[in-house]
Order: C-alpha cells, then structure tokens, then sequence
C-alpha cells in the first residue's frame, strides 16, 4: 500500500471524518477527494451528494467505496460520470463474519461503460467475488495500478498484455491455474503478485517482463520454472510452498537478485551457483534425500492406522508407519508416515488451568483446558498435526484465536488455522508441531508483525488501518521483529467508566519488539484523532498522549515531550523505543490515575453467582459464576433440574482470577476432596470455560430432621493488585475479600449409610475391587460414597449402566418405601455384575454423564486417577518400571 501511493503520488492524505452529506462537501471535494469507505453507509453519502452537488462530484480524481455496502450496486451506475477519475477503490474486507475473518464485497461485475474512465490510473477491486475479470478493465487506456487479489479468479484475459501502461498487478489469493501467454507484453512492468493461486507451469512470455523488479509466485503448484526467467532487472523472487523439483542454474546469474526464497519446495539437488547465494532460503526441501517410490507411499498411505480412544485410556503408541488419533474428549493427532522414527509411546491429559503457570496475557482470553503430551522434549522427523476443540467466543471482531504452547520455560503463540465443523458447529483450531509439552487456545488482539530491516519498512494495524507505524532507512543495524496490538475504546464504554461524556480516547496501540535496544532513528506513528474529534475543533489543551509500561501499571502524560503534528483525523509523533500508547481528549487535569482506572475496568467481566439445588436431591447443589449476559440462558437450561435463589448482585472479575465457595450456618462438605482448601472450595474464573461445580452437602448429625437453613458464600482469593477501588465489593472486617452471598435452604439432611445402620439391617455388601491396579480400583466404600450422591436418579442411572427395565422394577419392588436400598440393591448388582469387566468403570462414569450426573462422574475419575497415580508410585518405589520399559521395548523391537 505504501508503494501504491509512491506510484500514484497520493502520499498520505486524511479522511474526512464529519458527518453529513454538506459537511463532508465542504471538507472533501475542495481537494478532489471522497474517502467514502470508512464510513458503513459510504454509498448513501456519495448518492446524496451526487443528486446534491453533482456538479462538483464529477470533479472527484480520488474516489473510495466499500463494496461492502449494498447500495454498491446503484453507485456503480454513476461512476462513469466521474470523467477526471484517476483512482478508485472498491474493497471489501471492510467487515468481519463471527469468526473474525474479512467478509469479501458483493462485486461480481463492472458496469461496461467504466472503461471509458479514460484518466483512470489505480483501480483495487481486492476482497471481492469476482470471477472473471470485467473486460472493461481492458480498455482503460491509462491504467498503471490494478489490484485484484483475494478474489475467485480462475484465468485471465488472453488479451490481458494489452494493459499496456501497467506497472503494478497484484492477484495473489485467487484460483488462477495458468497465465495468458500475453502477459508477456506488458512492458513495463515492475511488480507481479500472484502468491496463493494454482499455478501450475509457466509462459515461456514471462521472461520479457524485462523491467520487473519482483515477483511472487509462492504458495502455487509450481514444479519448474522456464529458463526464459532471465529477467536483469529482478531484485526479489519468491517461489517458496511449491512443488519445485529443479530450478534453473540462471538465476544465479541475475546481476540485480537480492532475495531469493526456495523454502518448502520438494528441491532434493539444487545447482552450486545458487545454493551458494548468500541471501537465497532453501528451509524445508528434502535436499540430499533419495526418492521414495510412489508405490510405497501410496501402500503407507492406505495403511495408516486410525485409533479411537476412551475417556479410560492415557496414552497409545506410534510407530514409523504413522497414525491418526482421536481421543474422547474430541482431540485429533494426525502422525505422518516417518514422523517417529522408532516405536514410541505418547501419554496424554487434559488438566485444568492453574493461573500460577497457565500466565494468560492482558486482554488473553482462555477457550480451552491444557492439554499435555509425552513425553516432553522429543523431537519428530516430520511435523505432527494437532486439532483442538475450543469453546465458541462471544465475538472475534478485532480478535483471533490461536494455539500457544508451553515449553517448560514461557508460553508461546502457534501458527494456528480454524474452522467450524459443519455439522457439529464445532470450533476447532489446527496446529502443527514437532516437540510435545502442553497447549492450549486462546483469544488474543489481533496481532500484527514484521521485520524490520536497516533499509526501513512500514506496518499497518488490520484492525484499524488508520493506524500505522513507520520505521525510516537507517533504524536499526540488525533486523528485529516488531509486534503491533490495537484494544478499540468505544465513546459509551469511556463514557460508562468515567462517568463524563466529554471523554474520549484512541485505540490503545501495544508495540513490542524482540530487541533491548532502542532504535536508531525516531519511529513515527500514526493515531487517529479520538472518536468526535477532528483537526477542525481540535483544543489542543484537552488532547493528552499517554504512555503506559508492559503491564498497564502506570500510565504517564508525555505530551510536552513528544512533538505532536495533527491532520484533519490524524495524530502523528515520533519515538525510540517501545509501549504502549493512548491518545485521550478530557478536560481533566490528572489523566495517568484515570487512564490506569479506564484500562483495567476494559479488562474486567460484569459476573454474577448462582447456586441451585437439584430438584428430586436438595443435598446436591450446583454452583456457577456466570458472564452477566450468560445468566438467562444458563439458568433456563437448568431451570427444569433445578430450583434456587435469583442470582447474585453482578460483580467484576478478571480473567483468570480465583475465588472460593464457602458453606456457612450448618451447612457442611467433604474436606477431603482436592479442590477444598481450608474448608473452601477454590474456583478460577475463566469467562468461557464453565465455572461450575457440583456439591454434595450435609449437615452436623444434631441437627438431622430439622430443616437448615444455611447460605454459600463467594470469596476472591486476593484482591489483584491492579483491581481498580470502587470494582471490589467489600464487607468491613475480617471478610474484606467477600463478594456475595445466597442463601440455601434444606428441607432435611439424611445421616450417613454407616452411621445408623437401622435402614439397613438385612443388607449386605460384598467385597468388590472393580477396575485393575494399573488403571485404579472403586473399592466397596467407593460405591457407597458414590451411592449417597445418586438419589432419586437410580433408575436413570441403572438403564444407562445396562440393567433391564424388569430388573429395574424389581429392586424397586422388594426395596419400595426405602430409597436407600433401592439404590445400594441397583449399584451392587450392577457392580457384581460386571466386576470382571475390565472396562467396568469407565462404563459406570459414561452412564453418570448420560444420566445428567456430572458431579459423580466427575468423584469417579479423581478415584481413578489417584489410584493410577498410588499404582504409578508403588511400581517407582520397587524399582520395576525401569524393567517394565525396558521389556517393553525389546518386545516392540522383536
């Protein structure tokens, strides 16, 4: 973009940002302009204009439209009128679907009149669905500029040399499979994109582009390149993520070649010449390699493994021959033949998230649990395929979802592509990976990156296009890579924090970059002017430029340090070193606390507490915190299986931060169990991932017959420091760290089986060890803890684990006016049943899960894990795990 308007002599020019159709004539078409795209009813105004002012809108040389607009249709109609037209641009990707990617415009056609636009040099039709190119193009005697990349073109015109004039093409991200042989004829020629097509094979023409100075041409399917690319004047070629065999011995011999990129090609030989170029890249080719036979690729392929695995299963074993996984929590691994070298086995968990090292960053959201693989630190020969569901995002407008992993040492982000499933609706994000360790997804800003070399370049925020950063010649000595972040502030989000409506900020811009030192020259950066704020009523004494460091600690007024020069929308300044930057306009005169206060409130969720008990159980009690525009839904999915309180005042939290659930006034719970510290359950909030539990209460035995009415309340862990005062609610006191409290109201607890065996007298319960030591065992006094959770959900939970309808009546029969032991008589027959069954327990969670009981199957996993994990402990202590792996591996060499 900074090229085009180099060729064109645009330089940067501002946008008209006032509103109405009067207002934006007396602004623009003084200087022959309309830059119509910023606004979402950019059509609207321009037919308004034209039916007003008409006379001087056919003066327009500059003219810019979304064609995402749906009144494009009736404007193109009146292009034609535009006889001074010198450029135009016609653009989608001005909008985002819900999975934050650019919607392509509604243009499929132009009207054939536009080739009479006889002073037309630059047309940008990208981000369409055009097809075909308009064969008007082709008539435009001046044109110098054309841009039609992210569009659905599959040729182009056999006459297309005749653009005579053309200097710059770009169609990259398109579906072209071959190239007229006139391409050739285009003379003048300097830049040729067409990254991302199905290019095929090449014209032999393409060698009489004889001024073309770059060309790409990666991401195609090439497998050759004709020797008549001999172009001198070339500087840059790239050919990477081909399927490029040879390459011609020539390009070495191009007097002007600077770069050249051969990286992902199928190049097992590459001639002397060129692999000794200093600035050639040849990553990613098999060179030195021996051909394979297709017959043995093809006879791999059919045989490739596919593997299925249960929620009772940890790990699985790969082999050179390669595999697909899937496991039952909907992770997929795909292992290319080769991919291990010697038998291997991969063990695998999900666990939950700890925020003392799942460290998200600021404005990070969580959409997964951590996954991790083993063992850690092996290396792949070829790159392992990993898909992982996430929970859907509210919104990914100015967000994107990527995968990171942890190394052991910090977290980074993946190269990461997704999709949702049709069917399912399901998201998942796809990565590829040659180390195992731990990985999860998140919802990040949208980051946009470069690097930046000696010679300078210029980065632009796909959020925000205003906004921009550029670094001149002579900026660095090294090149280094720069990242760049915008957080958008909306006018009625400032206005709801600071309570005044005459405040207004920029997007927050965030710039890192992987080096300590600062740079050379001063980088100059481009912020558009705060919302309702032009270079026509602009007070200077009321615009502040703030400074924050890395964490959005402190934020300092840097305003008289700075030299601040201003457009009609736009702030520009200069700088040496990176943070974070804020363009505020306020008449307040202590910016920097309100700042600090405004940024972390924009990281804060509105939640609210909800506790319901179950219907046909009162003892069982669910527990959830709940996004404030998540309330309703939740509770009317719930509210057939459970009844309770209305939920709790709304409260602020961030991401990520822990809270407690504690019972109080006569209401009890099991202190044993792995999430209950100092007799409070511990919860993190994640704003996508269900914060909920289910719990099983009692009561003191003195107490039993009597209703109770007891409450839960919600504790933070501790007060983060950054919590701005008036966001956290606080008791006087000792429980300064309260954030709600609800009440709970049981009509009568039951005692314990065991603790008045009266109910009981005549039943007796056999000795069962169901399951295997390696995988864990449920004892008998596991099942009658995981029977005083059941209820009056028993005959549910007996069909689903395989018990008849008749047997099913039967218990209820002989056990009738007894809850108890209908449930005891349905478990233990159940249980000694299938007690040879070595896939028993994972059946028995399987039917908890069917049956609506989460919270026991969730009791009968940690049984199992804590027994795998004593099994695991016992076997290191005797010293025969060594010996266990060993034989292992002789077996799996024999």
């Amino acid at each position: 973009t900074q090229k085009m308007a180099e060729l064109l002599g645009l330089g940067d020019k501002c946008r008209e940002g006032a509103s109405g159709a009067s207002a934006l004539a007396g602004s623009c078409l003084a200087d022959n302009r309309l830059n119509l795209d910023v606004y979402p009813d950019g059509c609207c105004r321009f037919l308004q204009l034209f039916k007003g002012r008409r006379g001087e809108v056919v003066q327009v040389e500059f003219l810019r439209l979304s064609s995402n607009d749906h009144l494009l249709g009736t404007t193109l109609g009146i292009l034609p009128h535009l006889k001074h037209l010198k450029s135009l641009v016609l653009k989608g990707g001005h909008a985002r679907d819900e999975f934050g990617s650019c919607q392509h415009g509604s243009l499929t056609k132009l009207p054939p009149n536009i080739g009479n636009l006889r002073c037309l040099t630059h047309l940008d039709l990208s981000f369409n669905n055009l097809s075909t190119l308009p064969s008007c193009i082709l008539h435009l005697p001046s044109l110098r500029v054309l841009l039609v990349s992210h569009n659905s073109l599959v040729a182009l015109p056999e006459d297309f040399g005749s653009l005579s004039k053309l200097t710059f093409f770009s169609a990259m991200k398109n579906q072209l499979k071959d190239l007229p042989q006139s391409i050739g004829e285009l003379a003048v020629l300097q830049d040729l994109y067409l990254s991302e097509n199905a290019l095929e094979f090449l014209p032999e023409e393409v060698g009489n582009l004889h001024n073309c100075t770059e060309l790409d041409l990666s991401g195609n399917c090439l497998s050759s390149i004709p020797d008549s690319l001999n172009l001198k004047s070339l500087r840059r070629l790239h050919l990477h993520s081909n399927l490029l065999v040879t390459v011609p011995a020539s390009l070495a011999s191009l007097p002007n070649l600077s770069r050249l990129d051969l990286q992902n090609n199928c190049l097992r030989a590459v001639p002397p010449e060129i692999q000794t170029l200093p600035f050639v890249h040849l990553r990613g080719n098999p060179l030195g390699e021996t051909e394979p036979s297709q017959q043995a690729d093809e006879s791999s392929a059919r045989r490739l493994r596919r593997l299925f695995l249960t929620s009772g299963e940890d790990s699985f074993s790969v082999t050179s021959e390669g595999c697909k996984v899937v496991l039952a929590c909907g992770i997929h691994f795909y292992f290319p033949p080769g991919a291990a070298s010697h038998p291997l086995r991969i063990y695998f968990r999900t666990l939950a998230p700890d925020p003392q090292w799942v460290k998200l960053r600021h404005h990070d959201v969580l959409l997964s649990g951590v996954l991790e693989l083993q063992p850690h630190g092996v290396k792949f020969q070829q790159e392992v395929q990993i898909r992982m569901p996430y929970a859907s995002p509210q919104t990914l407008h100015q967000r994107e979802v990527v995968v990171r992993t942890f190394s052991g040492q910090s977290w980074s982000d993946l190269r990461t592509r997704v999709e949702q499933k049709r069917k399912s609706k399901k998201h998942v994000a796809h990565c590829s990976v040659l180390h195992f360790s731990w990985f999860l997804v998140v919802s990040r800003l949208v980051q946009n990156e470069c690097k930046v070399p000696t010679e300078g370049t210029l980065l632009f925020s796909s959020v925000d296009p205003n906004i921009k950063v550029t670094f001149p010649p002579g900026v660095t000595e090294e090149t280094r890579s720069v990242k760049l972040q915008v957080l958008p502030v909306s006018a009625e989000e400032m206005e709801e924090i600071t309570a005044d409506a005459g405040c207004r900020a920029s997007p927050l811009l965030c710039l890192s970059q992987d080096s300590l030192m600062d740079f050379l020259r001063p980088v100059r950066i481009q912020l558009p002017l705060p919302p309702g704020v032009t270079g026509l009523n602009l007070d200077r004494s009321r615009l502040h430029l703030l400074h924050g460091d890395l964490e959005g600690q402190t934020w300092d007024d840097i305003t008289s340090q700075v030299v601040l020069e201003f457009t009609h929308l736009y702030a520009v300044f200069e700088v040496t070193h990176f943070s974070w930057y804020w363009l505020w306009y306020t008449t307040k005169t202590y910016i920097g606390g309100i700042a600090k206060k405004v940024y972390e409130r924009l990281r804060m969720y509105q939640v609210n507490f909800i506790a319901l008990q179950r219907k046909k159980d009162p003892e069982q009690v669910l527990l959830q915190c709940v996004p404030k525009h998540k309330v309703d839904p939740v509770l009317k999915k719930l509210q057939d299986r459970y009844r309770g309180p209305e939920p709790s005042d709304m409260v602020e939290m961030f991401e990520g931060e822990q809270f407690f659930a504690a019972f109080e006034r006569g209401i009890s719970i099991d202190m044993d169990r792995p999430d209950c510290v100092d007799g409070r359950l511990s919860f993190i909030f994640y704003s996508h991932l269900k914060n909920m539990k289910e719990i099983y209460v009692t009561s003191p035995v003195d107490r039993k017959g009597q209703a109770v009415k007891g409450q839960v309340s919600f504790y933070r862990g501790a007060i983060p420091e950054s919590i701005p005062e008036d966001a956290s609610r606080r008791r006087k006191g000792p429980d300064s760290l309260w954030l709600a409290t609800l009440p709970i109201k049981l009509p009568r607890l039951k005692p314990r089986w065991g603790e008045n065996p009266g109910p009981l007298n005549g039943f007796s319960f056999p000795p069962l060890n169901l399951g295997n030591a390696e995988t864990g065992y449920l004892t008998q006094a596991n099942l009658l803890s995981i029977a005083r959770r059941v209820g009056a959900d028993w005959q549910t939970i007996g069909l689903n684990l395989g018990l008849t309808y008749h047997q099913i009546e039967r218990i209820g029969y002989n056990n009738r006016e007894d809850l108890d032991k209908q449930i005891l008589d349905m478990l233990f027959s159940w249980a000694q049943q299938n007690s040879e069954d070595p896939d028993c327990v994972s059946k028995l969670i399987t039917a908890m899960k069917v049956s609506g009981r989460q919270d026991i199957a969730d009791e009968v996993e940690t049984i199992i894990d804590l027994g795998r994990q004593k099994y695991r402990e016992s076997i290191r202590r005797v010293g025969l795990e060594q010996e266990s792996s060993t034989e292992d591996s002789a077996i799996a060499m024999m």
